[in-house]
């Protein structure tokens, strides 16, 4: 905290519009990693690798997830659980099919889930897109991550939300490990365009 006040554009905590449960409107509590006006700048509220837009400290916030530490406050509040679908701005969450977007309002937003640790490289795989990179989120990303958020809460349970804990922290120690895949065998077949990539 006291880095981020003086360096960047000191400015400790962002709070972005995210959708919740039945579709409810929550502040989401992060780190300032990003430039203020970042939103209303390139890719909006889409980041990719060496996104410009990121400040020099936010790198290494961002890359050990230390930056979405501040949710915990979010979750003492009620508008999030540890685990969950994560939470998207109304701009990504409009980018998933309406099923998946039913299915997601049902339950609480996690500050980890199937959709954040399948796409832990998210970033660099933007990056790696040719062409519009909104386009490919949209067309892309954005309908297999819905489909995985629908299997999360299709599959609810102690173990489910325990094993994410785990693999949550395991992908984070070991970014190019595909575990997730062999604990969990029953999830949404990978798009061919990602196959590869996640």
């Amino acid at each position: 905290m006291i880095i981020l006040k003086f360096t960047g554009e000191g400015e400790i905590f962002y709070l972005q519009d995210r959708v919740g449960k039945n579709g409810k409107i929550f502040k989401l509590i992060k780190f300032a990693t990003m430039l203020k006006d970042s939103p209303n700048m390139g890719t909006g509220t889409v980041t990719v690798k060496d996104d410009p837009r990121i400040l020099p400290f936010g790198r290494f916030l961002r890359k050990t997830k230390i930056n979405e530490l501040p949710q915990l406050i979010n979750i003492l509040k009620g508008d999030m659980s540890v685990i969950g679908p994560r939470p998207q701005t109304p701009r990504c969450f409009a980018a998933f099919d309406k099923t998946s977007q039913e299915a997601i309002k049902k339950v609480q937003p996690g500050l980890s889930g199937i959709g954040s640790v399948v796409f832990r490289n998210e970033e660099e795989i933007l990056d790696e897109a040719t062409g519009d990179r909104l386009k490919y989120y949209d067309e892309v990303i954005a309908p297999y991550k819905g489909k995985l958020e629908e299997w999360f809460v299709e599959h609810r349970n102690l173990y489910t939300y325990f094993m994410l804990i785990f693999l949550t922290i395991w992908v984070v120690l070991f970014p190019q490990s595909r575990l997730h895949y062999k604990v969990f065998k029953d999830l949404p077949p990978k798009p061919k365009e990602l196959e590869g990539k996640i």
